[in-house]
């Protein structure tokens, strides 16, 4: 479990420099001292033991011989790096635990008890309770923990800052971790993106804040989402998921994109977008299935109003309450109404052959028979296949499977029937010459 920590494992190095210098003789000059030669040596030993099995017996030696040990600091200290090494993040859970219960301001149980928690997957109430605390604490301590005097020798000004960037980062994330396990999304959202912004890097809160943000429901957010879920599934450098992970989480940013765009266009232009951003750019945005149909429905507005009317017309009926909304919202009412233009279709059939009554039409394209409109007095002669059809009329019945819509119309009602072709007039008889 330990493992899975290895792309968040940032400040341990300030942490180990922040720790009691103990070397013998400098414990014999001041505050605290050994209790004995044998705590000395007892020590001694743990610091040279290679093997962490050994090691931790001889820690828990040290702690039943001297419980009250003025190294008990140290102690802890040594115990975390052992079950560290053995890959128990239990282990060195209780042990911050126990280090924060005598110092509440020690900075290195603060740093392991934020780092912990989100991989112990702990949401119990207490743990929460503990992480959020630690995580709160350790951000209105950075200001003395991080004190220009504290500076431990060597360390240059730039790493100083660093170090105490990478605290705030990891108490932010540790706050956004314990909001989302409480499902408090806005809040979530809140200290990740403040965790990102110090910490670009870590993918993993990139999930996290996708996750939150999908929670708060707000569908106006649901692109900057995507992006998330984009950057934690294809970014692959520092902080990056392990494999396996970012695999997965790779195919959920596929899904989730597909679905809420309604194809894969421009999906890798997201993924290569958030390979090299923590955070979408200004104007980022992904079209919904209802935005891209909207622009469609505009632009055929536009281009088309006639059409434009008929297919939401129709896309209105093919709905599973298709019936209900023609029983309530069309039949025996003028379609369109007077104040819309005529609908528009092409004829591919009327009967009979010669002066019809019945025509049927096909509306959003030339061969697809949707319309049948049924006139009390019949039309003049005939029409060929094709021939283009406006008309107004008053519905009277409608099946969903097939697609079939039936008006009434008035013989008026009807625009583009071909005229008849006029009869010949018969060739007038020659005049008969008189002899």
């Amino acid at each position: 479990m330990v493992a899975k920590l290895a792309h968040i494992w940032r400040a341990t190095a300030i942490c180990l420099a922040l720790g009691v210098p103990l070397a013998w003789a400098q414990a014999q000059q001041k505050q605290p001292q050994w209790k004995d030669r044998a705590e000395y040596d007892l020590y001694i030993s743990i610091t040279k033991e290679a093997d962490p099995k050994k090691a931790l017996a001889l820690l828990d030696q040290w702690k039943q011989k001297y419980p009250d040990s003025q190294f008990v600091e140290e102690r802890l200290r040594w115990t975390i790096e052992t079950q560290r090494k053995l890959n128990n993040a239990a282990g060195m859970m209780a042990a911050a635990k126990e280090w924060l219960a005598i110092n509440p301001k020690s900075i290195q149980a603060l740093y392991y008890i934020c780092l912990l928690t989100p991989s112990l997957n702990d949401t119990s109430a207490e743990a929460l309770a503990v992480s959020e605390s630690a995580a709160k604490s350790l951000l209105a301590n950075l200001n003395e923990f991080f004190a220009p005097e504290k500076k431990p020798a060597g360390t240059s000004d730039a790493d100083w800052q660093k170090a105490r960037s990478d605290m705030a980062a990891l108490a932010h994330r540790t706050l956004g971790w314990v909001a989302l396990s409480r499902k408090n999304y806005e809040e979530a959202e809140k200290q990740l993106l403040e965790d990102l912004k110090l910490n670009p890097n870590d993918a993993e809160a990139s999930m996290w804040l996708g996750t939150a943000i999908v929670g708060a429901k707000k569908v106006d957010t649901y692109p900057q989402a995507l992006f998330h879920f984009a950057r934690a599934g294809c970014y692959e450098g520092p902080g990056a998921l392990d494999p396996a992970r970012r695999k997965q989480m790779h195919a959920y940013f596929e899904k989730a994109y597909t679905k809420y765009h309604g194809s894969s266009e421009g999906m890798q232009h997201v993924c290569d977008l958030a390979r090299q951003h923590a955070l979408p750019p200004a104007g980022f945005n992904i079209l919904s299935v209802a935005e891209i149909a909207e622009l469609k429905e505009k632009e055929l507005r536009e281009k088309d109003p006639q059409l434009a009317f008929w297919i939401k017309l129709r896309d209105a009926l093919k709905e599973p309450n298709g019936e209900q909304y023609f029983e309530t919202g069309m039949k025996d009412a003028l379609v369109p109404p007077e104040n819309e233009r005529p609908l528009r279709g092409k004829l591919i059939r009327h009967s009979p052959a010669k002066n019809p009554k019945e025509l049927v039409l096909a509306l959003s394209d030339d061969t697809t028979p949707e319309v049948t409109i049924r006139l009390e007095e019949a039309l003049v002669g005939a029409a060929p296949p094709g021939t283009v059809i406006e008309f107004r009329g008053v519905p009277k019945q409608f099946t969903r499977e097939p697609f079939m819509l039936v008006f009434e119309a008035e013989k008026d009602q009807i625009k583009g029937w071909p005229a008849p072709t006029p009869k010949k007039a018969p060739p007038a008889k020659k005049a008969v010459k008189k002899g």
